[in-house]
């Protein structure tokens, strides 16, 4: 019981910390390109998935990782990236009848976050 409840409070202090950065993160995003795209939530999803693939990389030869993957992983990334967001600002940019728009950012999400994964993870392999 003890270890499950260590676990959720590493998560839980990891993912307050990650949702700051992020909502810190996307403003200050938003605000330097000031464009009617989403481009905070890209930039957060493609360095989180970054961070992620580097962490997998990291620790994957480590025994004792636990703690360090519900921190950082589960807690500080899962905070950070935010699928949730993806999915309303492509559904925004449909309800907007701005359909090019909707395709590039699905098609640069998904390409940028899968990139940058594989190439946090090479990084640190």
């Amino acid at each position: 019981m003890g270890e499950r409840v260590s676990g959720a409070l590493l998560v839980a202090a990891g993912g307050a910390l990650g949702a700051l950065l992020r909502y810190g993160s996307v403003a200050l995003v938003t605000r330097a390109w000031g464009a009617p795209f989403p481009v905070g939530t890209l930039a957060v999803n493609g360095l989180g998935s970054l961070a992620a693939g580097a962490l997998v990389g990291a620790l994957a030869a480590r025994e004792d990782s636990v703690s360090l993957r519900l921190f950082w992983g589960v807690g500080v990334l899962g905070g950070f990236t935010t699928f949730s967001a993806f999915s309303i600002d492509t559904l925004n940019l449909l309800r907007e009848q701005r359909v090019l728009a909707a395709v590039g950012y699905l098609a640069g999400s998904i390409l940028a976050a899968l990139g940058a994964a594989a190439l946090g993870f090479r990084l640190t392999r």
